[in-house]
């Protein structure tokens, strides 16, 4: 007995062996094509109908159309209005805009607005959770909506931490403390990485809860909230106006003190406010009638949003001048330099519960990119995986959840701002491209070279005017700006807008939304400062990285291809520990042949996904 214990351990052992050495070699081997399959896969796209189908069933369970349009415009309104009014106000009016913050609103309300036209056309033609992610997917191929969907999330990981830390702000103020009170500092931390904050980690995990357990309950209670938000902010705009000085808004340095060009690049900053709409299309597989619903709530909360936004900042430099606004906390400090220190308490708890809100709505869009880039394989599989009985993606909320509540308990607001801005504004700028291309070529049937080269033309003269801008070539702004606007009409006059009335709503006036959007995002981006280029730049190797050791291998059309044609039947001889390779299509029609002749011998059978 001990014998046959020791022989059956030997084989076992034998067996063990041979099979690692093999996988270890055919992984190896994988590895070294890895060239090969990058250039495959990087251009390689899927069909709007493999995407609302095939793809989409890899979650499992569907997600449940509960959401209406009156849902997804308040999850925009909500998701924006606390992001943006409460985080960067002060900073942009003390630093940059000076009074004029209401202009640089304006710019960035305009950007934001002809972004969302693209999104909506998207997402009506494409009603799937990946937002830019599925778009350029679909568009312009894999590594592009990979690259999109990461920065996307790179964006609302790191401006949900930013936003909790607000409300560690505002809520230490609706108790008559100090803004930082709350916070823990640790001496022997970097700056800006010292003062912990648990209180928005708690805040954070409590929402990540919430969000698991249903998409309708949460939806609810984010329109609770938002209607006595946009209560809120009256009470604001009606208190700024009320007590406020229009010569607030021209002592002591005039309306634009830093000059025109701050103004401009306080823009590029407050357009961090507008990630909210983003999300509301990501809710495209659990809203009901897409086709309608999702331009009204997309673009109608983006109308909403600038408005208020507006509106609150010229209340608040009527009431202060700009250069006693406080960085933190800026508008429950305000009403407190005019003497209402009850209303700066009362604006500290209605701020709080406004940035609530926009967590709410932010950490929704997350999960839901997330499980879609998981669906591809970009990511880990667990990842895309919906929950049968709550419809959610659970895995996802939990795993960004975690990743939000650990930035957010050390990193400081300044640290992350721009790093968000930039990463927006590059996939706002992406997806702008993506409609022309797509509407054009994939739809119309134009030459792709034209078109590809009608959207360098646009890029190259958009980056080429904003350099103007920047370093004061005047002759480059007539030069440049003058460019741009005959190549977009003489494309319009020369090449045909092919028909989508069949596929439902569509933007208008093509193709100067999407080019004017291409333009002040390309603007916009050069306004930024050299450390965000930096940063955004050790992120895209970064990701890069990823994607080709891991994601290139892992996808779902990558396994399809390799089961394809590299399927095959390892045996495994225990006589003399041969290793047998039967290929899939030998093995399919020999299969009952070449087993019977098998005496003795310990069969496996692989079947190898790469």
């Amino acid at each position: 007995m001990a014998t046959t214990n020791l022989e059956t351990s030997t084989t076992t052992t034998t067996t063990s062996s041979t099979t690692n050495i093999f996988f270890f070699s055919y992984y190896f081997k994988s590895f070294l094509q890895t060239p090969h399959r990058l250039r495959k896969r990087m251009l390689a796209t899927w069909t709007p109908d493999q995407e609302l189908n095939q793809v989409r069933q890899r979650s499992g369970a569907d997600m449940k159309r509960k959401l209406k349009w009156y849902d997804l415009m308040a999850l925009g309104v909500g998701g924006m209005l606390g992001v943006g009014v409460f985080v960067t106000t002060g900073q942009v009016t003390k630093n940059y805009s000076g009074p004029a913050v209401f202009i640089s609103y304006i710019i960035a309300g305009v950007a934001a607005l002809l972004s969302s036209l693209c999104y909506s056309e998207f997402s009506v033609q494409i009603p799937v959770a990946g937002g830019a992610f599925s778009y350029l997917r679909l568009t312009f191929g894999e590594y592009m909506g990979y690259f999109a969907g990461a920065n996307i999330l790179m964006e609302y990981v790191l401006s949900n931490a930013a936003v909790a830390r607000s409300f560690t702000e505002y809520l230490c103020i609706t108790f008559g403390e100090k803004p930082d009170s709350w916070r823990i500092g640790v001496e022997e931390f970097m700056k800006g990485y010292d003062k912990l904050d648990f209180t928005a980690v708690a805040i954070v995990l409590i929402l990540t809860l919430c969000l698991c357990h249903s998409t309708k309950e949460s939806s609810m209670l984010n329109l609770v909230m938002t209607v006595f938000h946009v209560v809120f902010f009256g009470f604001i705009i009606i208190g700024g106006f009320s007590k406020g000085r229009l010569e607030n808004l021209v002592k002591p340095n005039g309306l634009a003190p830093h000059g025109i060009r701050s103004v401009v690049d306080g823009a590029a900053i407050v357009y961090f406010g507008y990630i909210g709409y983003d999300s509301a299309s990501t809710m495209a597989e659990e809203i009901q009638n897409p086709s309608k619903s999702l331009p009204i709530g997309i673009v109608g909360s983006v109308v909403i949003t600038s408005l208020v936004y507006c509106l609150m900042s010229f209340s608040l430099c009527l009431m202060v001048p700009y250069n006693e606004i406080e960085e933190k906390a800026s508008f429950s400090m305000g009403f407190e330099s005019i003497g209402w220190n009850w209303a700066g308490n009362v604006v500290g708890a209605g701020a709080s519960l406004g940035i609530v809100a926009s967590l709410l709505v932010a950490m929704l869009g997350q999960a839901r990119y997330l499980c879609v880039i998981g669906r591809a394989r970009l990511v880990p599989s667990w990842l895309a995986k919906v929950h049968p009985s709550t419809g959610t993606p659970m895995n996802a909320t939990l795993f960004l959840g975690f990743c939000t509540a650990s930035i957010a308990l050390f990193t400081d607001l300044e640290i992350v701002v721009q790093m968000i801005s930039i990463g927006t504004l590059v996939v706002f700028y992406l997806v702008a491209n993506a409609l022309i291309y797509r509407r054009y070529v994939i739809i119309g049937n134009n030459s792709s070279y034209k078109i590809l080269f009608f959207l360098f033309l646009l890029s190259i003269t958009a980056i080429g005017f904003s350099f103007s801008w920047k370093y004061y070539h005047w002759w480059g702004l007539l030069l440049f700006g003058g460019s741009n606007l005959t190549i977009v009409f003489l494309f319009q006059c020369y090449v045909k807008v092919p028909c989508v009335a069949s596929f439902g709503w569509s933007v208008p006036y093509m193709p100067w939304p999407p080019a004017l959007s291409i333009f002040l995002n390309a603007f916009l981006m050069t306004t930024l400062k050299k450390l965000s280029f930096q940063r955004f730049g050790i992120w895209t190797i970064l990701i890069t990285l990823f994607y080709m050791l891991y994601g290139v291998h892992r996808t779902y059309q990558a396994e399809e291809t390799s089961t394809r044609h590299h399927d095959m039947v390892v045996i495994i001889n225990n006589n003399n520990n041969n290793i047998d390779l039967i290929s899939s299509h030998d093995q399919t029609n020999n299969n009952n042949n070449k087993l019977d002749n098998i005496n003795n011998h310990q069969v496996m059978s692989v079947i190898t996904q790469v």
